[in-house]
């Protein structure tokens, strides 16, 4: 056993990480001594039967896990580098070998309204299926598993895991779940087993169907909401924009507590028009009580071409989401910002109070303001 991080850190996590053991210095150690797992192997891997695919003439198979629905021949994988076809059936690469493991705060999701100051093992597989311009886990996003260094750790380990490390939540994220789908559903029905909550960070590109199956075992989800128009999508991520507002309305539906994060890229969505149309629909489509982090944009993989997100403009950003009446409104990669914490929509007390990840105050009691007793939106207890 011994200690890893998952990843070379990001100028991003610098400047988050510096304010985080500023102000919570004892947490980070102990958070970190938590980052365990068995030795890395490079490019292992286990391949078991994918779910979501069906047959083809000639031993193609089409893939139905998310919406490119990609025709995958013999001997070839999918859009995600994760799934491929062996002699006509689908067999997945991204399961019991994530190529990150971590102990989080909740806060890093980032979900605020979800359990503040607890702690989430989180987990990550290679592969992806978007190809964001901006991606700060590309390393890992845009590989493929069998060429990562990755840890043989089964759902049964994970979950046993976070029991070891007293961690109430275990997070899939860093890349997208969608793509280790069956190692995250086997996870997340053990650990419901366990009354171990289950929450993920997805860009939201995944089938209906799919996604009804998993939300059953969901208790939270960070969804990222990039943009607000499909010629965005298109350009930065490689995706469109449709099946993301599906996903997001299906969970909420589902009763997942739902968060949204929006990285504010300089000259790509931050007009006031997008930026507008992002959160009336937001208001319209899953309530005001849905918090909505506008994230600072850091020069990241191929768009370090571009400046870092002036602080006004994410000001401005809140300044619209207010305007649409959404009660909940984060500036994220901005620490010591006054919108870092969540402030009762009643009578505008700070119920939460953070400073980076660290949470410095929590007067929710029962799900309810500890001044003025409205209730706050969320999962509390």
């Amino acid at each position: 056993m011994k200690l890893f991080f998952e990843r070379a850190i990001t100028r991003r996590d610098f400047i988050r990480s510096c304010a985080w053991v500023a102000f919570g210095g004892a947490v980070a150690s102990r958070l970190v001594k938590f980052a365990e797992a068995q030795e890395a192997r490079f490019g292992y891997v286990a391949a078991k039967k994918a779910l979501y695919y069906e047959k083809l003439a000639n031993n193609r198979v089409r893939c139905t896990l998310c919406p490119r629905s990609c025709v995958v021949g013999k001997g070839e994988r999918g859009f995600c580098r994760v799934r491929e076809n062996r002699d006509g059936d689908y067999y997945t690469l991204a399961h019991s070998n994530p190529c990150a493991v971590h102990i989080d705060p909740i806060e890093k999701k980032p979900l605020f309204h979800f359990h503040p100051g607890t702690a989430a093992l989180s987990i990550a597989t290679a592969g992806c299926n978007f190809t964001c311009k901006n991606c700060q886990n590309h390393d890992i996003s845009q590989a493929w598993p069998d060429r990562t260094m990755n840890y043989p750790l089964s759902p049964q380990e994970i979950v046993q895991l976070a029991k070891k490390y007293a961690a109430p939540t275990i997070a899939y994220t860093y890349t997208e779940p969608t793509v280790f789908f069956e190692y995250m559903l086997q996870t997340a029905k053990l650990a419901r087993k366990e009354a171990i909550f289950n929450v993920y960070h997805s860009n939201g590109y995944i089938s209906q169907e799919a996604l009804s199956e998993l939300a059953q075992y969901l208790d939270g989800a960070n969804v990222d909401l990039k943009g607000f128009s499909d010629s965005f999508y298109r350009e930065i991520t490689g995706g469109t924009l449709d099946p993301v507002l599906q996903s997001l309305v299906t969970l909420k539906k589902k009763n997942v507590w739902l968060e949204i994060t929006n990285l504010v890229i300089p000259t790509k969505n931050d007009s006031d028009e997008m930026l507008s149309n992002l959160c009336r629909w937001v208001k319209d489509e899953l309530g005001e009580e849905t918090p909505i982090h506008f994230s600072r944009f850091y020069p990241e993989y191929k768009l370090q071409n571009l400046p870092p997100t002036p602080v006004e403009t994410l000001k401005n950003a809140v300044r619209i989401a207010r305007s649409h009446g959404l009660e909940y409104i984060y500036i994220g990669n901005v620490p010591g910002a006054d919108e870092e914490n969540t402030r009762c929509s009643e009578c505008g007390n700070i119920v939460v109070g953070r400073i980076g990840y660290s949470v410095q105050k929590h007067e929710v009691d029962g799900g309810k303001c500890g001044s003025c007793g409205e209730i706050v939106a969320g999962r509390w207890e």
